[in-house]
């Protein structure tokens, strides 16, 4: 005799790995891409017209107003990440976040915790700095030889703020700190990571790391020359925190950067070095 009773339909994981449904009211591809647009467009008028426009104007070393204007590139995508949880009536609770932005132990395929799984960070950190630093120039030189004209001025590359003219410059430091703060944690991480991800899954499903890792990359405008190995990089971040549910894996594999240019900044500030 067949069941009367009405089955309730059954809801394939997106990324293919996991049981865990993915979260309700996931973005159309057309408000990925708004949301897109409006943190992209602001890096590309700040890197490309109001460095160029106050840097003759502005008795400071170049590359610091350069770094300035990023920082504010990166608050206001804290203001925009706000902006869209608002929309949604989020609720503020600190679980409710935790849920929503997927700030969470680490899940095994079958949705339990997994501590273990933060082993994973290492991994991360070990690829970005295999295609970012170690090959990087490799994975660019091809992009950068077919569009030579996008090879960005000498003050867009922190690197070149390692001068003995810093030597001493605890300024440098807080302008780092909030630099870190808005990059690895409230800016990038909080929109790229947490805010759309997890949001992602109805659009490209499985792939949403995939997708999430390109327009990562796309959106770094003001280090255009880059975008290959950048775009490569990024999914050592998007990958794990889909996987396992957990951008904490994204966060700490991502801010494992920003350790590292803490340590290069205070090596210039103490006068250990004059080159990177």
């Amino acid at each position: 005799m067949r069941n009367s009773r009405q089955q309730t339909p059954r809801r394939d994981c997106p990324h293919g790995t996991s049981p865990q449904a993915a979260q309700p009211n996931q973005y159309s591809l057309g408000k990925i891409l708004l949301i897109w647009v409006s943190v992209t467009a602001p890096m590309a008028l700040l890197s490309g017209w109001a460095a160029p426009f106050l840097i003759p104007r502005i008795d400071l070393n170049p590359g610091l107003i350069y770094w300035w204007l990023m920082i504010v590139g990166m608050m206001w995508q804290t203001v925009v990440a706000f902006l869209v949880l608002r929309s949604e009536d989020q609720r503020w609770t600190i679980g409710a976040l935790k849920q929503r932005l997927w700030l969470q132990t680490p899940r095994q395929p079958s949705g339990t915790p997994n501590r273990a799984l933060y082993g994973w960070v290492i991994l991360g950190i070990l690829f970005v700095a295999l295609t970012s630093d170690l090959l990087g120039e490799r994975i660019d030189a091809p992009f950068q030889a077919l569009f030579p004209s996008l090879t960005l001025p000498d003050y867009a590359n922190i690197k070149n703020l390692a001068a003995p003219e810093f030597h001493g410059q605890w300024g440098i430091l807080g302008i780092a700190l909030v630099s870190c703060l808005f990059n690895y944690i409230l800016g990038e991480a909080l929109l790229f990571h947490c805010v759309l991800l997890p949001k992602m899954e109805g659009v490209f499903g499985r792939w949403a790391w995939l997708a999430n890792g390109t327009l990562f990359g796309l959106y770094h405008v003001h280090l255009i020359g880059a975008l290959p190995s950048i775009i490569l990089s990024n999914l050592a971040y998007s990958w794990p925190a889909q996987r396992y549910r957990s951008n904490w894996l994204a966060v700490l594999i991502h801010g494992f950067e920003g350790v590292v240019l803490l340590a290069i900044v205070l090596w210039v500030i103490l006068g250990s070095g004059s080159t990177i």
